[in-house]
């Protein structure tokens, strides 16, 4: 039964060619880069719900609107940002699973692509919204009808991205995948999106706690009501709920997590994760009731404490997508081992059969040469490439030069054209014809 289900898992060729970098330092780059981008994007969201929801709230009360307007300010910033800091973590996770992203890429489709004017339609809309404050200022239901729409396309982006990325996790189930909405079914889906809307509210609130309790940050003549420290609380209670919100969310999505990526080594991750996350309501709660300095000791503890709770998190992702993934990679190496076997086979054996002479079987080097090389290259007269009488002395007593130059050549005159390479040869096949070659005499 189980040979079955595998045999009709999708299983692509992967594609033979060397990483730019070592595999353990892409990692690095992933995880490293992937974290600082999502604090951005975090942000970059929270700032857009608390505006909208401010700005509401402003309808009744001028100063939340003077406040959705300060934490507006900030959104265009934190965009900018987010969109240099995730140039890397797309181009580690393109390289290091090139054809589970592609594939869930191509998977969802025309959504997977509506990310690209997602994207612009809503950065535009949050320029617009912050630069047309005041020309609106009369006309709340169009300001805030813009808004709506910006934090909607934030709020649809990383949807449609942890959709596409979880997509990745099952390649058992891309045969039975019709578009963005049967990816959608998958296990884990909405609740890794609603962990992630918590953990942006999270952040979103310890960096304004931070932000409006800046010795820069002056309240006067922007508030009537609004004392600085009542700002400060207000966002200090956010990132309480909201990280208390992770006890729900997290053992949610730990559960529906498909068994086949869990191990003890992320089981412990995620439990000190859990941990930290314990440490940092207990200390966000004593920071509220303290009344402590923000920024001060302990919210520098707090902020620390955060820092490692969203690494192991971080590395807890990249463990399981590891391990998930582990099967299916090992299989997709066999298959590409076997198929380039059977491409090396085919040319040696049955696309390029041996040639027999009058004297009986070439020699192994004559053999290879008449097979792969005479179509190009002639013994005293110029075909595709230059003659043998003139390209040998080249090389003359130097084997592993000419061997080098067979695998992988390359251009040397511009009045030839540029030689394909043979880099399936080995080394014994390499060491024959070059012997063959320098052994030979052409004229």
């Amino acid at each position: 039964m189980m040979l079955t289900v595998l045999n009709q898992i999708p299983v692509p060729k992967d594609i033979p060619l060397p990483m730019p970098l070592p595999e353990w330092l892409l990692v690095i780059i992933l995880v490293f880069s992937f974290l600082l981008h999502i604090l951005f994007i975090n942000i970059m969201i929270g700032g857009g719900v608390l505006t909208f929801w401010y700005e509401l709230k402003g309808k009744k009360n001028k100063d939340y609107d003077n406040l959705a307007r300060e934490i507006a300010a900030t959104i265009t910033v934190n965009k900018s940002l987010a969109v240099v800091l995730g140039v890397a973590p797309l181009l580690s996770i393109n390289v290091l699973y090139t054809l589970y992203f592609y594939s869930s890429n191509a998977l969802t489709g025309n959504i997977w692509i509506s990310i690209v004017p997602w994207v612009a339609v809503s950065f535009l809309l949050f320029y617009l919204h912050k630069y047309s404050w005041d020309r609106l200022a009369d006309n709340k239901p169009v300001h805030l009808g813009i808004l709506g729409i910006a934090v909607f396309s934030f709020l649809l982006i990383p949807f449609i991205f942890l959709t596409n990325i979880n997509l990745m996790l099952f390649p058992e189930r891309w045969g039975e995948i019709q578009g963005f909405f049967d990816a959608l079914t998958l296990p884990n889906v909405f609740p890794r999106y609603f962990h992630f809307i918590t953990a942006s509210m999270a952040v979103t609130g310890l960096f304004l706690a931070f932000w409006f309790g800046r010795k820069g940050f002056k309240t006067k003549g922007k508030f009537e009501s609004l004392s600085k420290n009542e700002i400060k609380k207000q966002m200090l209670n956010l990132a309480l709920v909201a990280t208390g919100l992770q006890f729900i969310f997290g053992p949610l999505l730990f559960l529906t997590l498909p068994a086949k990526g869990i191990t003890w080594g992320l089981f412990w991750v995620i439990l000190a994760g859990a941990t930290l996350a314990g440490i940092v309501l207990y200390q966000l709660w004593k920071m509220i009731n303290a009344q402590s300095n923000i920024p001060g000791k302990r919210f520098y503890l707090v902020l620390g404490l955060f820092t490692f709770l969203v690494a192991f998190m971080g590395t807890g992702r990249h463990m399981y997508r590891e391990s998930a993934l582990s099967t299916h990679k090992k299989m997709m190496a066999e298959r590409t081992a076997a198929h380039w076997d059977a491409v090396r086979q085919a040319h040696e054996n049955l696309l390029l059969p041996q040639v027999e002479s009058e004297a009986g079987s070439y020699t192994p080097g004559q053999n290879i040469f008449q097979t792969n090389c005479v179509i190009c290259h002639a013994p005293a007269t110029r075909l595709i490439g230059p003659s043998m009488a003139e390209a040998v002395p080249v090389y003359e007593n130097n084997a592993d030069a000419l061997k080098q130059w067979i695998k992988e050549p390359g251009r040397k005159r511009m009045d030839y054209p540029p030689m394909a390479g043979f880099p399936h040869f080995t080394e014994k096949q390499l060491t024959d014809v070059a012997n063959y070659v320098l052994q030979t005499e052409w004229n």
